[in-house]
C-alpha cells in the first residue's frame, strides 16, 4: 500500500469540540481512500485555550482535561475525544501523527524578575541594550492541574528569550543565566541568529528541561499511542536538541516512530538538506520549495515551464526524506506565510505527488472536504473565502492506492504537458498519467509489452473512449486543457 497523510485540520477549523469527532467519524471513508495516516492539529492546553489553533502551547499535559485557560476542552475537543478519535483510527489501519511544539510557551502562569538584554530584531546577535532587569511571564506552575502527571515548574532559566517586558517597550529580550550563553546554535544565519521565534523560547540547553520533556514525550505517546510526530518550527530549533530526543523517544517507546520537521525555506533547499545532515536523518522535512513551485506554476498559467516543477526541490535532490504538500494551514489564503496555489492547478499538483515515485504525500483537509470562513485581508478589511473540495481528488487517491506502483518513466519533454507510466508490479496494474496547464493534447507512451492489446480507460472520467496498447506496448493518452488525465487498463 502506497502511504498517504492527510492534514486533518486547517488554521480555520471549526472549534466547538467537534474536530475529534469528526475525524473518528471519517475513518471509514479515510481508509475507502488509502489515506494511511492523519496529522492531527497540536491537542494541549494554549494560552487561547479554546479558540487557539494549538501553537502557543502553555501546558502539554492538558490534552483536553483540566480548566485551564477558561476552557476545560481544547478548540478541537476533550481528551475523552482525542483518545476515541485516535483508537478509531488506529482500528482502521490508519496511523496518528501528533503536533509537537516544542519551540515556546505562552501564557505564564506568575512574572519573574531576571537579567536580560535588548537585541536587534534583524540581527538577533547584535545587543542594543546593557544588561539589565526586567520581568516577564516566565513562571509556569499549571495551578489547576496540581501536579497531575507532572510536578515540573518552568522558570525564566528554562528559556531564552522573551518578548514582553513590563514596563519596557516591545521587543526581544535575550535572558542571561547560567544553562547558555547567547542564543542556541541554528544551521543558518538568517537575522543573525533565528533562534527566537515567538513567546517564551524555550532554552533545550537547559538539562532539567530536557529531561521533563524526554519524560513528556514517553507520557504522551502513552496516552494515545501515535504513530508519528509533526514538529513545529525546527528552523527555530537546535537539531542537536531533536535529534537526542527522538532517539530517547523511540528508545522509551521501543517503536520507530516516524517525524516530519516543518522546516520552512521556500527557494532554500540547501538548507533543508543541512537540517537533514545535522540531525543523521533521524527525520523527514516537508518540501516547501516544491509547494512554492505548485504556487508560482498556479499563479503564470500556461506560461510556466512544467519541466522546471521538481527544480530545487527535496523531492528531486533527497527523496527519501520528502513529505510533499499542495497547501497546508500556513500556506492557506489569509495567513502569514500565505502562497495558496490555484484550484485549477491542484489536480495537476496533487497527481504530480500522488502518482510518482518520490515523497510521502500529505492532502490538506480543505482539499477533500471543502472550507469556508473569515478573517481580516491584510488590509485590516474582512474577507470571505470558500476553498472548493478540490475537482477528482477521491479519484486521484484511489488512482495512487490501485495503480502508482512500479517503475517510472518520465515524458517531459514539453513545456506545458507533462507525462509518466508507471509500470505496475506483482499486484497491481499501472497506469499513465498526462497533465497540461495549456492545451489539450495527445503524448504517444510506452506502457510496456505485458500490456499490448490491452485496453485504458480514463480513471477521471474525462474521455469515454478507450486507448488500446499496440503491439509495441505503446498508446496514445489524451488529457483535457488544463487538466490531468490518469489512464488505468480495463
Amino acid at each position: 500500500m502506497n502511504a498517504t497523510m492527510i492534514q486533518f485540520f486547517h488554521w480555520y477549523s471549526e472549534g466547538n469540540s467537534k474536530l475529534y469527532d469528526h475525524a473518528k467519524d471519517s475513518a471509514e471513508y479515510l481508509k475507502q481512500l488509502g489515506i494511511s495516516a492523519v496529522w492531527f492539529p497540536p491537542a494541549y492546553k494554549a494560552n487561547g485555550g479554546g479558540f487557539s489553533v494549538g501553537y502557543d502551547p502553555y501546558d502539554l499535559y492538558d490534552l483536553g482535561e483540566f480548566d485551564q485557560k477558561g476552557t476545560i476542552p481544547t478548540k478541537y475537543g476533550s481528551k475523552e475525544q482525542y483518545i476515541n478519535a485516535c483508537k478509531t483510527l488506529q482500528e482502521n489501519g490508519i496511523s496518528v501523527i501528533a503536533d509537537i511544539v516544542l519551540n515556546h510557551k505562552a501564557g505564564g502562569d506568575e512574572k519573574e524578575k531576571f537579567h536580560a538584554v535588548k537585541v536587534n530584531p534583524e540581527n538577533r546577535q547584535e545587543n542594543i541594550s546593557e544588561p539589565f532587569e526586567i520581568e516577564s511571564y516566565t513562571k509556569f506552575t499549571f495551578p489547576n492541574r496540581e501536579k497531575k502527571y507532572s510536578d515540573f515548574e518552568w522558570n525564566f532559566t528554562c528559556f531564552s528569550g522573551v518578548d514582553y517586558a513590563e514596563g519596557q517597550e516591545e521587543g526581544i529580550y535575550q535572558i542571561i543565566h547560567d544553562f547558555g550563553d547567547g542564543w542556541e546554535e541554528m544551521i543558518d544565519t538568517e537575522k543573525g541568529n533565528y533562534d527566537y521565534l515567538m513567546y517564551n523560547d524555550i532554552d533545550h540547553r537547559n538539562p532539567f528541561v530536557r529531561e521533563e520533556l524526554d519524560k513528556w514525550g514517553k507520557w504522551y505517546h502513552d496516552q494515545i499511542h501515535f504513530d508519528g510526530l509533526r514538529l513545529d518550527a525546527v528552523k527555530h530549533q537546535s537539531p542537536v536538541f531533536y535529534k537526542e530526543w527522538l532517539y530517547k523517544l523511540r528508545e522509551n517507546t521501543a517503536k520507530n516512530i516516524f517525524a516530519v520537521g516543518e522546516y520552512w525555506a521556500p527557494g532554500e533547499v540547501n538548507l533543508l538538506q543541512d537540517y537533514i545532515d545535522a540531525t543523521e536523518g533521524c527525520m523527514s522535512l516537508f518540501d516547501s520549495s516544491l509547494q512554492q513551485n505548485f504556487h508560482i506554476a498556479s499563479k503564470e498559467g500556461a506560461d510556466y515551464d512544467l519541466r522546471k516543477i521538481f527544480d530545487e526541490t527535496l523531492t528531486l535532490l533527497n527523496p527519501a526524506f520528502s513529505v510533499t504538500v499542495v497547501d497546508n494551514h500556513d500556506t492557506q489564503p489569509l495567513q502569514a506565510l500565505e502562497a495558496p496555489v490555484e484550484a485549477w492547478f491542484k489536480p495537476l499538483a496533487y497527481a504530480l505527488i500522488l502518482l510518482r515515485e518520490n515523497g510521502y504525500p500529505c492532502v490538506f483537509y480543505p482539499d477533500l472536504f471543502g472550507a469556508d470562513y473569515t478573517d481580516k485581508d491584510r488590509e485590516g478589511n474582512d474577507q470571505v473565502i470558500f476553498l472548493d473540495k478540490v475537482e477528482k481528488i477521491e479519484e486521484l487517491l484511489k488512482a495512487r492506492q490501485q495503480f502508482a506502483y512500479g517503475a517510472q518513466k518520465d515524458y517531459f519533454e514539453d513545456a506545458n504537458c507533462l507525462a509518466w507510466t508507471r509500470e505496475g508490479d506483482d499486484e497491481h496494474a499501472g497506469c499513465a498519467v498526462v497533465l497540461s496547464n495549456k492545451d489539450a493534447y495527445e503524448k504517444p507512451m510506452e506502457m510496456g509489452k505485458k500490456y499490448s492489446g490491452k485496453q485504458f480507460f480514463d480513471f477521471m472520467g474525462w474521455f469515454p473512449e478507450k486507448v488500446t496498447i499496440d503491439e509495441n506496448g505503446w498508446g496514445n493518452f489524451p488529457v483535457p486543457a488544463g487538466n490531468v488525465s490518469v489512464w488505468v487498463p480495463e
